[in-house]
């Protein structure tokens, strides 16, 4: 980061130490005293500041805010050149742990300066990017109900309690592709992608998933109701999902899911709309990371 253009896109809503005045300050001590700056209210306002700064000349991008802020950041970002700094700001903070990148302020802007700048994968379904997971169904109905103010009070056991109410949720036939071959085809209650493997409160899912090797980690759950999810929840805590009876994984490149009916979807911890066609493709090396030397999840 040292002697680069340096942008800032934060969200004004989210916040860890001494909030964005420390951010400035520590900015400053590290001779950055005009940054280019653009505060949103929410995440889905992010992309057109952070194409905003693009157009004022930014080289780096520091990125204060959670998961969602971070994937609307890359969905505008990917394929640019643009060396990313992430400053964990949110409730999960997915994408940051999965990379090693420290809690607080002056550990992680610390990396913008001095930490590996590495090139990572990301995916889109749809059309729209993500950096950490998507999916349709069990996750994503959990995650609708824990957006906004529930989310804001109870922080991660916010999901623990929508995570129950989730169950009610009938299961859904799926058709699932795997560059270019049918790979499943059966009733599912989830349908996960994974660019990374810790995810739900830091529980590794997928075991051997990495954000750069031009693949992407895909599960169908068949887990229907309380006895089954708490079986199955157990078994991935303690041994990766692939070990659950009612878990099949595989890795794919490109992968084409049909659902019997409109099912909700979600991307790196925010709700989308309700889709019956997935379309995910992985794009190798899109963006560049400051991580820690020694970080390969």
């Amino acid at each position: 980061m040292n002697g680069a253009r340096v942008a800032v896109i934060a969200h004004a809503g989210k916040s860890i130490g001494g909030g964005l005045p420390e951010l400035r300050r520590r900015l400053a001590e590290r001779g950055v005293s005009d940054p280019i700056w653009h505060e949103v209210p929410k995440s889905r306002k992010a992309p057109k500041q952070v194409r905003r700064a693009l157009d004022e000349g930014a080289t780096e991008l520091v990125i204060w805010g959670g998961d969602g802020m971070v994937q609307r950041c890359v969905d505008a970002l990917a394929g640019s050149d643009v060396g990313i700094t992430i400053i964990p700001a949110g409730t999960a903070n997915l994408f940051a742990s999965n990379l090693g990148i420290p809690k607080d302020i002056e550990g992680a802007l610390e990396l913008g300066f001095t930490g590996e700048l590495r090139q990572l994968d990301v995916a889109s379904m749809n059309g729209e990017r993500f950096a950490v997971m998507a999916g349709a169904g069990f996750d994503a109905d959990m995650i609708k109900a824990a957006d906004g103010g529930l989310k804001d009070r109870l922080g991660r056991a916010a999901y623990v309690l929508t995570g129950a109410r989730a169950l009610r949720q009938k299961p859904f036939r799926a058709r699932i592709e795997v560059d270019g071959a049918t790979w499943y085809s059966g009733t599912a209650s989830c349908v996960l992608f994974g660019n990374v493997g810790s995810l739900f409160g830091g529980v590794r899912v997928f075991d051997d998933a990495r954000p750069d090797d031009g693949l992407i980690d895909l599960g169908v759950v068949t887990a229907d109701g309380l006895v089954e999810w708490t079986r199955t929840a157990a078994r991935t805590a303690v041994s990766g999902a692939a070990a659950s009876p009612f878990v099949r994984v595989t890795k794919a490149s490109t992968a084409t899911v049909k659902l019997n009916r409109k099912v909700r979807t979600e991307l790196d911890g925010g709700d989308r709309e309700k889709e019956k066609r997935l379309t995910v493709e992985v794009e190798p090396k899109a963006i560049r990371v400051h991580v820690p030397a020694a970080a390969k999840p």
